[in-house]
């Protein structure tokens, strides 16, 4: 397990104010991305939808990882070999868009979403002693507004990093991958100007 920075210590081992998080993991030792999930949080999520994430990411062939200046938490962003761009913030939210740009899943405030065309689906697990039901339920039009908002605005703040050189890549795989943040900026922008916004309808194993 790498080891954790003590309050007071910044990236550098001098006081600053990046304390709480720990340093970025090598992906030689890591086959995983950097992906950091705090275990209060995790104990709420359902463990399929966390299996579900965590065998995404490890799907994603190119990936990179760092944060924006002075801008926690610890991002990866990443390709899948068909082209899909997933962006993790952190460990909570995520979001997929495919090769246009078009959102198809995204994991908000612990809640799994998937496109169903024409507006998104907030899709919810529960138990019986018998059975687990995945239970649908469609985002009214003012939330499905607030999702975008919220969406645009952490991507658009990423994008503008990426174009400014204000990202700071801590980890780059494979190694030696020149075009890998200018693509997912050119994604990004992809994703910020995407009309329709969502994909086609993802559907839903049960």
């Amino acid at each position: 397990m790498p080891a954790t920075r003590t309050i007071g210590q910044n990236f550098g081992g001098k006081p600053g104010k990046f304390a709480a998080f720990p340093p970025f993991p090598r992906y030689d030792r890591h086959p995983r991305p950097p992906i950091f999930f705090s275990p209060k949080r995790d104990m709420a999520r359902n463990e399929s939808d966390r299996e579900d994430l965590l065998a995404e990411a490890v799907a994603l062939t190119r990936r990179l990882g760092g944060m924006g200046v002075g801008q926690p938490p610890l991002i990866t962003a990443g390709f899948r070999t068909n082209g899909w761009l997933s962006v993790y913030f952190g460990p909570d939210p995520m979001y997929q868009v495919d090769a246009e740009g078009r959102l198809r899943r995204a994991f908000v405030d612990g809640l799994l979403y998937r496109s169903q065309g024409e507006t998104l689906a907030q899709l919810t697990r529960t138990r019986s002693p018998r059975e687990t039901v995945l239970q649908r339920r469609d985002l009214t039009p003012a939330e499905l507004t607030r999702f975008r908002h919220d969406m645009t605005t952490r991507l658009a703040e990423l994008a503008e990093a990426l174009d400014a050189g204000r990202f700071q890549v801590r980890r780059v795989h494979p190694q030696g991958d020149a075009t890998l943040t200018a693509d997912i900026a050119l994604r990004l922008r992809a994703a910020l100007s995407a009309d329709p916004w969502l994909s086609r309808r993802v559907n839903v194993r049960r």
